[in-house]
């Protein structure tokens, strides 16, 4: 598949993950995918943790305003990043509807964090308005939600729903049905999931993936197996053998030592490939695999190594229409 046309599948792609399996890193990923595909791209970090940035290469803290972290004169791609709270959504939110007394009124007072958050489902309809928002503006190709942990993620997924349900009429509601258009059409929207091949990650990402699907009603993307191992071919086959055929000598306590440290690397990877054939057989969704990498590689450098990773995996699969039943 050609990565301009993943890239353009949808406008939104909201990346999805149980904490710890590195949800900032294939968000940041996919950016840097795009834009060196020429798109112009940005990403919305709604943790609150500074990963975003630094994967991008910028020591910098996000904040309201996008900043941009990379661009490339020849693709003409570029990735743009922010940060966005139920707080700034709420101040969005006013201002562009014209309550700016009831804004000042309300920060003056130190009573805005507790309106935004008062009303249940209301902070989650807030900041995915405003993310609608962005993207009926059409400013970026793509956007990148690096969403919080799975079990808010699907309270931000589903929050709609239950304010439509609770309100009848009025702004709120309207917002929230907006939200809801922009989550059910395909075109607009897509959930990425993210999982380490593990056993327990498999397992909650395989409910949730269900979980998701059903009750927001959003398209699943490819899913992404990161930090997978593989076993190199250098490790197929025995110390001992590898050491005679290259005609080295050594005593037989480090052959031991090198022979224990092979079948441990072997057996982690084999792991991981069962896991990942597991996810395969009870989710039936593409895949898209990325390796682990080096503790030693960080920052923007890792985040480039994993963006080739992720092109050839994309270039490699074929992508049929797929609903979780």
């Amino acid at each position: 598949m050609d990565v301009i046309d993943f890239c353009q599948q949808s406008r939104v792609v909201i990346v999805v993950g149980k904490g710890g399996v590195g949800k900032t890193t294939v968000a940041t990923t996919l950016s840097l995918v795009a834009a060196r595909a020429g798109l112009k791209v940005l990403v919305v970090e709604l943790d609150g943790k500074p990963n975003v940035a630094e994967r991008l290469g910028s020591d910098g803290v996000l904040t309201y305003e996008p900043q941009q972290l990379w661009g490339d004169a020849t693709s003409g791609g570029s990735v743009f990043a922010r940060r966005l709270t139920a707080h700034d959504a709420l101040t969005d939110y006013l201002s562009d509807r014209g309550l700016a007394r009831i804004l000042k009124r309300l920060r003056s007072s130190g009573l805005l964090d507790m309106v935004a958050t008062a009303i249940p489902g209301l902070a989650e309809v807030l900041i995915m308005g405003k993310i609608k928002s962005l993207e009926s503006s059409k400013v970026f190709d793509l956007i990148v939600v690096d969403a919080p942990a799975t079990g808010h993620a699907r309270t931000l997924l589903t929050s709609a729903k239950g304010v439509i349900e609770a309100a009848r009429s009025g702004p709120v509601r309207t917002q929230a049905e907006e939200v809801v258009e922009l989550l059910t059409d395909a075109k607009r929207c897509q959930v990425m999931l993210v999982c380490l091949p593990e056993e327990l990650p498999v397992t909650e990402l395989i409910g949730a993936a269900f979980a998701v699907e059903d009750e927001a009603e959003v398209t699943l993307a490819p899913l992404v197996v990161n930090a997978m191992l593989t076993v190199p071919a250098t490790l197929e086959r025995s110390a001992t053998e590898t050491l005679a055929e290259a005609g080295v000598e050594v005593e037989a306590g480090l052959v031991a030592r090198l022979e224990a440290a092979r079948v441990f690397s072997t057996t982690r990877a084999n792991l991981a490939e069962a896991q990942r054939s597991r996810l395969a057989d009870e989710l039936p969704l593409p895949q898209l695999c990325l390796p682990a990498l080096p503790a030693s590689v960080t920052g923007l450098a890792a985040t480039e190594r994993l963006a080739v990773a992720l092109e050839q995996a994309i270039a490699a699969m074929e992508v049929d229409n797929v609903e979780l039943s």
